[in-house]
């Protein structure tokens, strides 16, 4: 059993309800200051996938390890099918924060929204106490009014559960709109293909809107954090963070240079912003679960 990764202890919870505020740690460093040169932060990953191809690739205990090698300390985990988030949660539950997704054998990102099996297997799979959230789910604009994808929501909304949602920029708006700060959101790549501008004008919006950053290789442009970006995450430290989508078996493979790449940005900030983004955020919004 792999549980020796040290836990961040973090004596603040934030409430599930709606748009309550993050308190703040007592004591930052100044904006002004940067990390000492080479330093490597702990990192919390806002997207793992241990879905069953991975299964023959790493066993959980090789997939923790995995993890422990590329920086990563604590780590949002949900699995197609949810087996192989199960795996790695029983070997190492302080370190796999367990979401729900709806995907299974035949039924995936582009079919789980009109889907007539997809209600009861989410709610015949749902361990309470035990999922944090539901997700990754990947929607399209206007599925929101579905009611598959309303009945998820629901789902998400009476438990207090997060929501870890793959969409655009409107459909993110579509997503809020619907759950009116009721449960809180993580918006999964932020968005993709949104600018700095756009997440900016959302995360102002929407006070229980959270981003989460894998695959966003425009960070960084020509060896220089991008100017937009680094203002972005400056102004709004508290609603950003990493993660790395390991959804095919190459992205397990090279993990450690993806968070290699992932410290490489986070060297260029502030230190108090790194470290809220590499892990200090995270921490507060899934606090380890008592046992």
């Amino acid at each position: 059993m792999m549980r020796s990764l040290p836990v961040l202890t973090l004596a603040l919870l934030v409430a599930c309800s709606s748009g309550t505020s993050i308190v703040r740690p007592a004591t930052v460093a100044p904006a002004s200051a940067a990390l000492p040169a080479g330093a490597a932060l702990p990192l919390f990953d806002a997207h793992i996938h241990y879905s069953e191809p991975a299964w023959s690739l790493l066993t959980p205990d090789e997939a923790l390890a995995k993890l422990t090698r590329s920086g990563v300390r604590r780590a949002i985990v949900s699995s197609s099918p949810d087996t192989g988030t199960q795996r790695l949660y029983e070997r190492a539950p302080d370190i796999v924060v367990p979401f729900l997704r709806p995907y299974r054998n035949e039924v995936g990102p582009a079919t789980w929204a009109r889907d007539g099996t997809t209600v009861a297997y989410m709610q015949a799979t749902y361990r309470r106490g035990v999922h944090r959230g539901i997700g990754e789910i990947h929607l399209s604009p206007g599925e929101v009014d579905l009611p598959v994808v309303r009945a998820v929501l629901d789902l998400a909304v009476n438990e207090r559960l997060w929501l870890l949602v793959h969409t655009d920029a409107r459909g993110i708006d579509e997503v809020m709109a619907y759950v009116r700060g009721r449960t809180r959101v993580l918006w999964a790549h932020a968005g993709q293909f949104a600018s700095p501008d756009e997440i900016r004008r959302l995360i102002e919006r929407h006070a229980t809107l959270w981003v989460e950053l894998a695959g966003r290789t425009d960070i960084v442009a020509g060896g220089a954090i991008d100017p937009a970006w680094r203002a972005l995450f400056v102004a709004h430290a508290d609603r950003f963070l990493v993660g790395s989508d390991t959804w095919i078996n190459p992205q397990w493979e090279r993990l450690e240079d993806i968070h290699a790449g992932t410290q490489s940005w986070l060297a260029m900030l502030p230190a108090d912003v790194a470290r809220r983004i590499a892990s200090g955020n995270a921490d507060e919004l899934f606090p380890p679960a008592p046992y």
